[in-house]
């Protein structure tokens, strides 16, 4: 009998339904990932990378407003057809997700180490020093003196360590899968590498998975094991990550790639996608 999949995607499909029509999101996509992998998911804004990744765990809105169909696949399991009920056991638990923008993530009305808390109860009940467990996860992700910082409200900290707060709240539910949408685009490049090397160590330490959402082929290499490239809904590229990147396929993929800023090169601007020579 064939190794079952930690998640395998089967011909996803979703569109939102509005007064001026149909918006065909995500075209039938199917891709899987193994435990302990991690997987980048690439592409322009509008190619469908984060609504893919909110429909793991139908964080995406209801019926008639946004339909989803096709099959995704949790160690078996068919997460489409959960109820809600069930659903708030995958979410945070098994599925975690830390965005682009903590600042917006994390609610200002409460101390870090409250939220994180919060996490924990809802999804580790079993765990009796919580405050305990939140100050090793605040250490964990490199943030000094956690015992301070639990008693911080997010205004108080950098944008890194926001950043850092969102990954340990993530972390401390010890999920099989931590979707990384865009984790780094607010944060200046020095805090970027810090926060993707943090993933890295944590992602082999805890044998997660990770599911790296981003529009940046610069932040790919050396992260991910393997990469699919979306390009309006559609997976146009995927496979290995040195491979696709030493021997791009599809003119998307190339044109991506060659938009990547390379130390001492000689252009004076970046190269522009022509999308009239993707169609089809």
């Amino acid at each position: 009998m064939p190794d079952i999949p930690l998640l395998a995607v089967k011909n996803l499909q979703i569109a939102f339904h509005s007064r001026s029509g149909i918006n065909e999101a995500v075209k039938g996509i199917d891709f899987s990932m193994e435990a302990g992998e991690t997987l980048a998911v690439v592409g322009e804004s509008g190619s469908g990378k984060s609504v893919t990744a909110l429909s793991l765990s139908k964080l995406l809105p209801p019926p008639p407003a946004c339909t989803v169909e096709g099959k995704i696949h949790l160690e078996g399991r068919d997460l489409l057809a959960l109820s809600e009920k069930d659903l708030r056991t995958v979410r945070g638990k098994e599925i975690a997700y830390i965005f682009q923008e903590p600042s917006t993530s994390l609610n200002p009305f409460y101390t870090v180490g409250h939220q994180i808390e919060e996490a924990i109860k809802l999804h580790r009940p079993d765990v009796e020093d919580v405050k305990g467990e939140v100050i090793n996860a605040l250490d964990i992700v490199g943030i000094r003196m956690p015992e301070k910082r639990f008693r911080d409200y997010p205004h108080q900290l950098s944008g890194g360590m926001q950043q850092r707060v969102m990954i340990a709240m993530g972390l401390s539910c010890h999920p099989k899968i931590l979707v990384a949408d865009e984790p780094t685009t607010a944060l200046d490049v020095t805090i970027q590498a810090q926060i993707m090397d943090l993933m890295q160590s944590l992602k082999d330490k805890l044998n997660m998975s990770i599911m790296l959402i981003t529009h940046n082929f610069g932040i790919v290499d050396g992260f991910a094991d393997k990469l699919i490239v979306m390009y309006r809904g559609k997976i146009v590229e995927s496979g290995e990550t040195e491979a696709v990147l030493s021997n791009p396929q599809h003119p998307y993929t190339k044109a991506l790639i060659a938009c990547i800023p390379k130390l001492g090169g000689k252009s004076d601007r970046l190269e522009t996608i022509d999308h009239s020579q993707l169609a089809g």
